[in-house]
């Protein structure tokens, strides 16, 4: 165990020294700024520092000081010692990879209040001073011996960063016409107009007319120039979506305050719906704080207990609209609870014909592995731990569950115990279909919007699904 301990004023002498020292990452100065508030974009902001005098993201000049504080607190004299006055002078400013040392020196020593003056010096890499000043201190009369506290790991987010990403790559793009199905809520109307605001849909809203603008003037939305289509009910207003679908007026639905079954209930009508030789399913779009990149989870919201068929077309779907978020050759991991095939396990044999199918060309653009447990799909060191010798496993873009319940649940918890952003859309129809739930709040249904707007324009190129 790691100890902690001081020097009491009785011990400390002229010329007693300690020092530490530290590489500047960007992770401290993130962590910093949220300490302190201090957002300066000289600290935060790349392109503004790049144009700025130092032409380069550099340190919060206290974030030094701070460093000469954990010496003092830490070292020398250590643990009981009480700061009475510090001043700084910053000689050179501290970019990122830049390498401190910290030092300071006891210079003087008044016995009444047990007062001791330290020279204060920070040097980078290249003995440069960076900072340099006085520290006036008392000193503890006490000895300290005690376990030096473990700090917790702090791991930074940024919240709807990748989300953000995707709203900014629909940017260039042309507003897709877009079946918005009964907004006859405040939340599914504001999402659907917030899209047509960015730019993303050219918004149709299906639903009772009255209804819908009576909505729209009690949370002070503007639905001017904006088409309504009139029907008296949910249930034509799904209808009605998918008429205008099959006529070409629309290349996206969006779900509204409808169940999800009433929705698609006359999209999956053989005669008159917009069923294609593809089974239909929904894939969750993750951000996931502690994951290097977007996840995608499929299919946790409409096939139940999908047999090997209607897998490949889950699979086959999710590729698809990675393909669509610019992920070239996503890495498919096929989950089930072991790694290994095992027939007493019905998702690790359909695992194992998956990849199989994969190898034959019956699923194209991506690189399948299974059966993975859902740790081996998500971490290098797990899978190592396993022995596992795979190019998918602990680098997965997209995880394939066994069936509706696993994967809501994996879905659920990622969203609610990890604090995963989430985003959704239901692929395999002739459009894509933005399906969000109830609970979702306006940066999801915009993501939601984005990915099924880059899929269509995607689609466009003859990259059919």
């Amino acid at each position: 165990m790691q100890f902690i301990e001081n020097k009491t004023f009785d011990e400390i002498k002229v010329g007693d020294s300690a020092e530490l020292t530290r590489t500047l990452k960007s992770e401290d100065i993130e962590l910093f700024a949220v300490m302190s508030g201090d957002v300066n974009p000289a600290h935060v902001d790349a392109e503004f520092a790049d144009s700025d005098v130092f032409h380069k993201v550099i340190a919060h000049g206290m974030w030094g000081g701070a460093l000469i504080s954990a010496v003092l607190g830490t070292e020398l004299p250590g643990p009981g010692t009480i700061y009475l006055n510090q001043n700084l002078s910053f000689r050179h400013p501290v970019g990122l990879g830049d390498t401190v040392t910290v030092r300071v020196t006891v210079t003087e020593k008044a016995t009444e209040h047990q007062r001791v003056t330290l020279e204060c010096l920070c040097l980078n890499q290249n003995g440069e001073i960076v900072i340099q000043g006085q520290a006036l201190v008392m000193a503890p009369t006490v000895k300290v011996h005690r376990p030096r506290t473990h700090l917790p790991e702090v791991h930074l987010h940024e919240r709807g960063a990748r989300f953000n990403a995707l709203i900014a790559a629909t940017k260039p793009l042309a507003p897709v016409p877009t079946a918005v199905v009964h907004p006859c809520d405040d939340v599914s109307l504001e999402g659907a107009l917030a899209a047509a605001e960015q730019g993303m849909i050219i918004p149709i809203l299906i639903g009772p007319k009255a209804k819908i603008r009576a909505i729209a003037k009690a949370a002070n939305l503007d639905l001017t120039a904006v088409e309504i289509v009139d029907v008296p009910h949910s249930h034509a207003a799904a209808e009605k979506a998918v008429e205008l679908a099959r006529a070409g007026k629309v290349s996206m639905l969006m779900k509204g305050k409808i169940h999800t079954d009433e929705l698609l209930k006359p999209i999956v009508d053989r005669e008159t719906g917009l069923r294609t030789e593809r089974r239909m399913s929904h894939v969750f779009a993750l951000d996931v704080p502690n994951y290097p990149k977007p996840l995608l989870i499929s299919d946790a919201a409409i096939n139940i207990f999908p047999n090997l068929q209607v897998k490949r077309d889950i699979v086959q779907n999710s590729i698809d609209l990675a393909h669509a978020l610019g992920i070239a050759c996503p890495k498919v991991a096929i989950l089930s609870a072991v790694e290994t095939v095992t027939p007493s396990l019905p998702s690790t044999l359909d695992a194992a014909a998956l990849c199989k199918m994969a190898d034959r060309g019956q699923i194209t653009g991506g690189q399948l592995d299974g059966p993975l447990a859902f740790d081996n799909a998500v971490s290098r060191a797990a899978a190592d731990a396993k022995g596992i010798v795979s190019e998918v496993a602990g680098s997965a873009d997209i995880l394939i569950v066994p069936d509706l319940e696993a994967g809501n649940m994996v879905a659920k918890q990622l969203i609610y115990l990890a604090g995963a952003d989430s985003a959704g859309v239901v692929l395999g129809a002739q459009i894509p279909i933005v399906l969000t739930s109830r609970a979702d709040g306006l940066m999801s249904r915009l993501a939601s919007t984005a990915i099924a707007q880059l899929f269509v324009h995607h689609s466009s190129k003859g990259i059919q699904p």
